[in-house]
């Protein structure tokens, strides 16, 4: 049994997760950010202007800003991810 604790611990140890965080403006142009890879999506709410995903498996993401009337949604591709690290997108400006 401690064996198989053992093992499973170390498995564990292996996932690779990194983080997106960013910037909208206006503060108040969006209220969701999605980071989509392949099939899985994740999202985050925007506060104050800030978005963050803090458990993002290591993979290159689309993000995905929502915009709110009268702005516009935007993209930005290939946005890379790697284990232990915070990519920062930077300011996403949205357009009317």
């Amino acid at each position: 049994m401690i064996i198989g604790l053992g093992i499973g611990l170390l498995a564990f140890t292996y996932i690779k997760e990194g983080k997106i965080q960013g910037r909208i403006a206006p503060a108040d142009a969006a209220s969701q950010v999605l980071a989509v890879l392949g099939t899985d999506t994740l999202r985050s709410a925007v506060s104050n202007g800030n978005f963050a995903f803090p458990i993002v498996k290591v993979g290159t993401y689309t993000i995905q800003v929502k915009a709110n009337a009268p702005y516009k949604d935007t993209s930005i591709v290939n946005v890379p991810v790697i284990d232990s690290i915070t990519t920062d997108v930077g300011l996403i400006k949205l357009k009317q």
